[in-house]
């Protein structure tokens, strides 16, 4: 099997090269790559790159994640997140490949507190959450094979995330402020990259189950006890640590104006995959205490 991966470099980029590396060749590019192109912002180049790789499924991991960002430049959102996955969808439909794409709980408004299901109505609050819809609505037209999993809330233990940004603050301060409002469930990139390999090869043997699917670690939580429990590990993991802040204090989301409004329930039902595909995921805590584990080495 060959594999095209695009957006080597990010978090579920770099452990998507671990996990698909068992399946068949991987051709990992990024938005620098030179032999070939990888940049989202040239969709004419990426359809050429398909063309002369010819793989047999694409593995689409880059986007434009900056979602405050994006509220200022939607075109180029809009490039990156919708038109250059439609491509990708274009090609791979001429191909008879694969498209595996990955998408955003941000497609929603984020009311109520029922975790979403794939058949909700979307009605994202954002550019960044429009665009991604876009990009979802776009692989489905086309007619290709795809898998594409919505998630939320991504970290991985390479590069910044929230949990590393706590322990740095909490080194700095006497007293955090986090928001309590908002819902959702902490995912890491390894859980993402390992779920991916596992469905790819699933739909091999059952292309039927192509589709749309909802993907992150189970249970919920809010920023705020997120937090709490990102310092509690720190301090067991590492009883030597130094943290200052003596307090986590909850503040509502309007503490801190954005550009972009964020959805408030982030939380996504996961049933369909785990059903499907066989699987049962793991606790979000689970994934966070080794992801600090790693960190603290």
């Amino acid at each position: 099997m060959n594999i095209l991966l695009f957006g080597k470099d990010g978090q579920v980029g770099w452990e998507l090269q671990r996990s698909l590396s068992v399946l068949g060749k991987v051709k990992a590019l990024d938005f620098g790559s030179t032999e070939h192109c990888g940049d989202f912002s040239n969709p004419a180049g990426l359809a050429d790159t398909v063309r002369a790789l010819r793989p047999d499924v694409i593995v689409n991991a880059a986007a434009h994640t900056a979602v405050d960002k994006a509220e200022s430049e939607p075109d180029f959102a809009r490039t990156l997140n919708a038109t250059a996955p439609g491509v990708l969808a274009e090609e791979a439909t001429r191909l008879g490949a694969w498209l595996v794409h990955y998408s955003t709980d941000y497609v929603f408004d984020g009311s109520g507190s029922r975790p979403w299901v794939e058949t909700d109505a979307p009605a994202p609050l954002s550019v960044y959450g429009r665009t991604k819809l876009e990009g979802e609505q776009l692989i489905q037209q086309s007619g290709c094979k795809h898998l594409i999993l919505r998630t939320s809330w991504v970290y991985a233990a390479r590069g910044g995330n929230f949990a590393k940004t706590m322990l740095r603050l909490a080194q700095e301060r006497d007293r955090l402020t986090v928001i309590d409002d908002q819902w959702g469930a902490p995912t890491g990139a390894d859980l993402l990259a390992d779920v991916t390999a596992h469905a790819i090869r699933h739909l091999q043997q059952r292309p039927q189950d192509a589709g749309l699917y909802h993907l992150v670690a189970s249970g919920e939580t809010n920023w705020h006890s997120y937090a709490k429990y990102v310092l509690a590990q720190a301090q067991q993991a590492q009883p030597a640590i130094e943290l200052k802040a003596t307090e986590v204090a909850p503040v509502p989301t309007s503490a801190f104006p954005t550009p972009a409004r964020r959805p408030h329930n982030s939380r996504l039902d996961t049933s369909k995959l785990q059903t499907t595909f066989g699987l049962t995921l793991p606790h979000w805590q689970q994934g966070v205490a080794r992801m600090l584990q790693e960190a603290l080495a």
